[in-house]
């Protein structure tokens, strides 16, 4: 049924109120001290969200893709953000193994809609259901590293990653425009 009725799933998903719920029972999430977080543990269906948003699924869970956690106890549509990494990484890494199955997770969401923040999760933990054993979340810079062994050296990987220096060469660091930041740079900052 949700992949045949995607606007339910998204309205059951805007409409449920998440904070009402208290999914901390079992969690042993490592809490960040963030604003509006709670510990998390739920089980949910690993989906690609843009199929379950606009019922376009001929590329659900290709490479590359964001995933989403389909909540089981209300089928809220939970956005992974961060992985358990201490560095700020995605959590599609981890995710896109499990991408059509359910699984249970743990980790802490984000619960702030006057900020504009709801729904958003942090994993910090994963396991395949029924018996699946709980895996870290912690697998972005190892995938990384596969994806551009070129950027091998030192230092921390967004530094070398071909993506962001190619945006930088373009764009420069502040995302100005290589002059307009020249310019910035030496009327502000006197750097010639």
């Amino acid at each position: 049924m949700r992949r045949m009725f995607p606007a339910l799933a998204l309205a059951a998903s805007l409409a449920a109120p998440a904070a009402a719920q208290d999914f901390s029972a079992g969690s042993e999430a490592n809490e960040w001290g963030l604003w509006g977080e709670q510990k998390a543990r739920f089980e949910a269906e690993v989906v690609d969200p843009i199929c379950v948003l606009s019922g376009q699924c001929d590329d659900a869970c290709a490479p590359g893709r964001q995933s989403a956690l389909l909540r089981s106890a209300d089928d809220a549509l939970i956005m992974p953000l961060k992985n358990n990494q201490p560095i700020f990484t995605g959590a599609a890494a981890d995710l896109a193994p499990y991408c059509g199955q359910t699984v249970e997770v743990d980790g802490l969401m984000i619960e702030n809609p006057e900020n504009g923040a709801t729904h958003v999760y942090q994993v910090q933990r994963i396991r395949a259901l029924p018996d699946g054993e709980w895996t870290p979340t912690n697998r972005f810079t190892d995938e990384w590293a596969k994806a551009n062994p070129e950027a091998a050296g030192d230092g921390p990987w967004f530094r070398r990653d071909p993506r962001i220096r190619a945006e930088i060469a373009a764009e420069g660091y502040l995302g100005l425009g290589v002059a307009e930041e020249e310019a910035f740079l030496k009327d502000w900052l006197g750097i010639e």
